[in-house]
């Protein structure tokens, strides 16, 4: 089910009502489990609006991940005395932990990257001459599975380094597994902070009700209205690469940037504003990462539930940059490299990986990369609006190749950007940058935040909540297009 679609708009206040009238009507050592159990029901219909048939596959992974995480614990407590070291493991905990890991990325590599593999092993063969015949496994990705194996394996880690207990409710952990908001696209919750909200009773505040609702009008305004309307113009500039001049292929790629930018913050504003709607706060997926003043922030600031599961489950196990300058290269390479990979079964995404790898070499090595940590209000000095036009114009760049559908075309389309002639823009440029200007308006603002003081006032906030109410009706397609981050 898609959050801009009819059904959607049906579906949410229909639970919403459903969820908080069994906590006045429920008895109360009851009214959690029930609340659980509708969200469980909720989300399995949500995942299931798109295919039915891979309900059995999450249903699985989280009886697996439920199974390994009270058999670590159990493990734990049995073959480590009290007083050993925390870094301790036993045998049977690790045995486990790799059941989970087995099962988890097992399953995302089958369905994620099985065909990826036969085909450049097919490639291979041919190119010292031997021939086989092409085939595939045909193999349908499921929707979201990237997202919730992070989320499951998590917890698997984290009760094997002794950080968190296993529960042992079931549907408080399934619930936790499939929560609808967040399921398919993120953020990527941690057990740790998402768990204890599912098993704590909630009420329903006010405040947090108009602040999600808040959320979940700009993050539609910012996938119909924003992303949707680059789309046209992105799809046709990359479609017809070879006939535009460099500044219109130049455009086409910052279009896409804001495209992907309104499409995957947009999604993650809808899901956080309706989580809130349930009393449950799901962590900011995006800080306006397009301000960014180096390329190490512009990855503090961008899919932030991502890059944070990577820093801590595979850049600091690998020593992250506290090590030798040569194994925190090795240790930079390998975590770009993994999250180009993440994102796609295609070279175009490993590719894009190892050029954020390149960007942030020089700060790493030069000790930069925490330079820009802070969040302090203010315009920036002119050093760092250069900074800011820098790491844009970089970002800007590596998309092309997130966007491209191979290597050839990526390397086509930026050549292109040195051809000076070719057919104009079409009147859906206008349209777009129009767009694109008012994501950036409100961007500054929470960024640098000096005219925050504007929206204090009820008038100012109704007068956006008007605008983007009817940006939103007038950009919105007789059919609704999926979110990008749908195929990763």
């Amino acid at each position: 089910m898609l959050f801009n679609s009819l059904e959607f708009l049906l579906f949410l206040p229909t639970v919403f009502a459903a969820y908080w009238i069994l906590n006045r009507w429920t008895d109360r050592p009851r009214v959690l489990q029930a609340q659980n159990f509708l969200l469980l029901v909720s989300s399995y219909v949500f995942y299931g609006w798109w295919d039915w048939r891979f309900l059995s596959l999450i249903a699985f992974s989280t009886l697996v991940d439920y199974a390994v995480g009270l058999q670590i614990a159990k493990a734990n407590a049995r073959e480590i005395p009290a007083d050993a070291l925390k870094e301790a493991r036993s045998r049977t905990a690790k045995r486990w932990l790799w059941v989970s890991l087995a099962v988890n990325l097992g399953l995302l590599g089958y369905f994620k990257y099985a065909n990826f593999f036969i085909e450049n092993w097919i490639e291979a063969w041919s190119a010292v001459g031997v021939h086989m015949d092409p085939w595939s496994l045909k193999v349908i990705l499921p929707v979201g599975i990237s997202f919730y194996t992070f989320q499951t394996l998590s917890y698997s880690i984290d009760i094997y380094r002794r950080r968190l207990q296993p529960t042992k409710n079931l549907i408080d952990f399934a619930a936790f597994v499939s929560f609808f908001p967040q399921l398919v696209a993120g953020p990527i919750e941690r057990a740790s902070a998402l768990l204890p909200q599912i098993s704590a009773r909630r009420k329903f505040e006010y405040e947090e009700g108009v602040s999600g609702l808040r959320l979940i009008l700009w993050g539609m305004f910012k996938k119909v209205v924003v992303a949707d309307t680059c789309a046209i113009y992105v799809n046709d500039v990359f479609a017809n690469y070879t006939e535009y001049s460099g500044p219109i292929l130049m455009m086409g790629a910052v279009f896409f940037a804001f495209q992907i930018y309104g499409d995957f913050s947009g999604y993650s504003d809808i899901a956080i504003g309706t989580a809130r709607l349930f009393g449950i706060k799901l962590m900011t997926n995006f800080k306006t990462p397009y301000f960014s003043r180096d390329i190490a922030e512009f990855w503090r600031r961008w899919h932030i539930s991502l890059s944070t599961w990577f820093r801590d489950y595979l850049y600091i196990p690998l020593g992250g940059s506290r090590v030798g300058k040569w194994k925190a290269v090795r240790n930079t390479f390998v975590i770009f490299l993994v999250s180009g990979f993440w994102h796609g079964a295609n070279w175009t995404f490993v590719v894009w990986g190892l050029v954020h790898a390149a960007l942030f070499l020089p700060l790493l090595l030069l000790g930069q990369n925490r330079k820009n940590t802070d969040n302090t209000a203010g315009w920036p000095s002119l050093s760092q609006c250069f900074g800011i036009i820098w790491t844009f114009g970089a970002v800007v760049a590596a998309w092309v190749f997130f966007r491209a559908e191979s290597l050839a075309q990526a390397t086509d389309y930026l050549l292109g950007w040195l051809r000076f002639e070719g057919m104009s823009p079409s009147s859906r440029m206008l349209a777009a940058s129009s767009t694109i200007l008012l994501v950036l308006l409100v961007d500054s603002v929470l960024r640098f935040g000096q005219h925050m003081a504007m929206f204090r006032y009820k008038e100012v906030r109704w007068v956006m909540y008007a605008v983007a109410t009817i940006g939103i009706l007038l950009a919105w397609g007789d059919e609704s297009t999926q979110f990008i981050y749908f195929q990763f």
